[in-house]
């Protein structure tokens, strides 16, 4: 229900006078209408007309979705802003004014009256539970109770941007080869419609049997000449019911975790992204003064897979059961021995915020030299690959005229 009400919130255009007779006109997003007079009295505006702004169909669909490097940038400007010691309300103007995405700008206003009608700043964040996930919103709950507010948005901030960039550096990882993939099969599909046929008209004039290897690309031209749409169609159907399954079941999804740390290329930086995301969601959250069994629990759904889940869940029950985390994690023998001795070092010491700090580190680095290392080991591959496919193309077109040249 919190969802619906975060995405249908309304938008109130108003004219008004502010304290120094000033006319002034602009939006407010609020609940209802009532809401959004408050807040601007609030602001010291005296209102001359205030009216629900109506949607418009096309514009909602145009528009433009609030991804994490927006909620990465508007939790770094907003730490920044309380660092300096601009009051929070004053924060969220000064953000929302400089956000280029109007979704977030009306998130971010959104979260302003929020606070405005004297909800906490956590309470605000959980009405957007679609962008601000329950480890987000007990970081800055943890923040206010505490009176360091600034301080942990920081914390935070520096946790989101360390989270965007692991994410970006998996990505790019991605990225290149799957764009290989598409330009072969665009460029396939292109040489077998357009070119291949031409090649066919030419042959036919020959009289004489062509080559097996001939044959069979001229049986795959024409059966894509003649079905082209039930193959884009199949694909589509492909693509639209792995992103279904991947959706809607929980089975399917566990098992593309497993698959994906199995995986013989890109298993390898799974996991070690898998190891960066735990220790940097640990650290953060202990460091944030979360007691370490409510952090366990927050860093499993971190982990963002279920073999790593339920791994993360285990130890906090063995934690809760007064077992050492280092002792722990050695038993689910999923962790890394460097990892386990860090631990170790940091519970003996009493700086265990501090050490997998150091632990996160190191595979951000590991995972960064592992996506470049990657990058420039499948370039030959894909080079390879495509030149077989296109090769092997212009070989089977050309060796009936090789046949031909042998005989006369």
């Amino acid at each position: 229900m919190a969802v619906k009400k975060a995405q249908m919130m309304p938008t109130f255009s108003y004219e008004g006078i502010d304290r120094k007779g000033a006319k002034l006109k602009g939006e407010l997003p609020a609940r209802n209408m009532a809401l959004a007079k408050v807040t601007l009295r609030k602001q010291g505006i005296t209102i001359k007309t205030i009216r629900e702004k109506r949607k418009n169909i096309l514009e909602g669909l145009m528009k433009k979705k609030v991804s994490t490097l927006d909620i990465t940038i508007f939790t770094r400007q907003l730490a920044t802003m309380m660092k300096a010691g601009v009051p929070l309300v004053q924060s969220f103007e000064i953000v929302a004014e400089g956000l280029e995405n109007p979704s977030m700008r009306e998130v971010v206003l959104g979260i302003k009256g929020e606070v405005e009608g004297g909800n906490t700043f956590a309470g605000a964040l959980r009405k957007y539970p679609q962008y601000f996930d329950n480890l987000f919103c007990s970081l800055v709950e943890s923040g206010e109770q505490s009176g360091a507010l600034e301080t942990m948005l920081d914390r935070v901030a520096i946790y989101k941007e360390k989270s965007e960039l692991l994410k970006q550096k998996i990505k790019k990882a991605m990225k290149y080869p799957m764009a290989v993939i598409v330009v072969a099969l665009v460029v396939t599909i292109i040489l077998m419609v357009k070119v291949v046929p031409v090649f066919q008209d030419l042959f036919s004039s020959f009289g004489a049997d062509l080559p097996a290897f001939t044959k069979m690309v001229v049986n795959m031209s024409e059966w894509m000449q003649k079905y082209w749409f039930i193959l884009i169609i199949a694909i589509g159907a492909i693509i639209a019911g792995f992103m279904e399954a991947k959706k809607r079941s929980k089975k399917f999804r566990d098992f593309l975790d497993k698959a994906a740390l199995k995986a013989p290329i890109f298993g390898d930086l799974v996991y070690k992204a898998i190891i960066a995301r735990y220790s940097r969601t640990l650290a953060t959250t202990f460091a944030a003064g979360v007691p370490l069994i409510d952090a366990l629990e927050s860093t499993a759904g971190a982990t963002n897979n279920c073999v790593y889940e339920e791994a993360v869940l285990k130890i906090r029950d063995d934690v809760a059961t007064g077992q050492q985390l280092q002792f722990a994690m050695r038993v689910t023998n999923k962790f890394p021995s460097m990892a386990v001795q860090m631990v170790a070092i940091g519970e003996e010491s009493g700086a265990l915020d501090s050490m997998l700090d150091k632990v996160a580190t190191h595979f951000e680095n590991e995972v960064d030299n592992a996506v470049d290392g990657l990058t420039s080991m499948m370039e030959p591959l894909i080079m390879a690959v495509l030149g077989v496919l296109v090769g092997g193309l212009v070989i089977a077109m050309y060796l009936p005229i090789f046949q031909m040249g042998s005989v006369v």
